[in-house]
């Protein structure tokens, strides 16, 4: 089904517009919306959370991944179709939600544009703020997002062609889907089907995991850290940032299945017989 005029304008003026687009949402669109509007906005404009691993396959992978649904991955009613050509087109972009606060984490080039029609717009409408990269640059910028304690996050949005269209590098201070679901309890984030597990017998309680995770699903108290279950998404940060190579993701089928571009293009398993 082809895109309506409205659908078409207001894709146009999301490439366009990202900044302003991602401001008036934070500001006016979402602090004061009703159920409703909170259901309707997470329903087209939300993210798989996804770890360093999952996000350099898409970067890296080496056939095309064909347009499917993904009912089961992303567990949204729109916007949850992928398509991508191998090589992977990637585009560094300005990101939308640092650029829209006061004071952006740095760098600020760091969204992922992927695929064509999306790297081709963004590049002809912000020749000044996005340039394409190769492979090998589009990885070491998500390892040295990792590094930070940022995460990864797959971006659909319905009125870009209902699919699958970035890999944002996510900070708590700037990132405006986050926002939406911490502070006005909108489901835009799915988790990523895996959740943290810390080795105790190297743990030395720093502190650092539960300072850095995005989700408050660690906490570091009278120098203990707890877990907290239900709040982890499995975004890895805690891991990125862990001195002692404690923390680690363990697969949790309760946190729904993980977009592994590997599997998606790895043929059925036959029956035996």
């Amino acid at each position: 089904m082809g895109l309506t005029r409205r659908q078409t304008l207001h894709g146009y003026a999301y490439a366009k517009w990202t900044p302003q687009y991602i401001k008036w949402l934070r500001n006016h669109t979402w602090p004061n919306a009703s159920e409703e509007k909170k259901h309707h906005w997470e329903e087209r404009y939300h993210a798989k959370v996804i770890p360093l691993d999952l996000a350099e396959a898409i970067i890296s992978i080496d056939k095309d991944v064909p347009l499917q649904s993904l009912e089961q991955i992303i567990p949204y009613s729109m916007a949850k179709d992928l398509v991508i050509k191998s090589p992977t087109d990637v585009v560094l972009y300005e990101c939308g939600c640092r650029a829209a606060g006061g004071h952006p984490c740095s760098p600020t080039r760091v969204c992922m544009v992927i695929g064509k029609p999306f790297t081709d717009v963004i590049l002809a409408q912000h020749p000044d703020k996005a340039n394409r990269v190769t492979t090998e640059e589009a990885l070491k910028v998500l390892r040295e997002e990792h590094e930070r304690g940022h995460m990864h996050t797959a971006w659909f949005k319905d009125v870009l062609l209902d699919r699958f269209y970035s890999i944002c590098n996510c900070c708590t201070c700037c990132c405006v889907g986050l926002r939406a679901m911490t502070h006005y309890g909108m489901r835009s984030l799915a988790p990523s089907g895996f959740v943290a597990e810390r080795d105790e017998g190297k743990c030395t309680s720093c502190g650092k995991c539960a300072k850095a995770c995005p989700f408050g699903a660690l906490e570091f108290s009278n120098k203990k850290i707890s877990f907290d279950w239900e709040k982890c998404m499995g975004c890895g940060v805690c891991n990125g940032v862990c001195p002692k190579d404690a923390m680690s993701l363990v697969k949790d089928d309760r946190k729904g299945i993980p977009m592994d571009v590997r599997m998606l293009t790895s043929p059925p398993q036959q029956a035996k017989t």
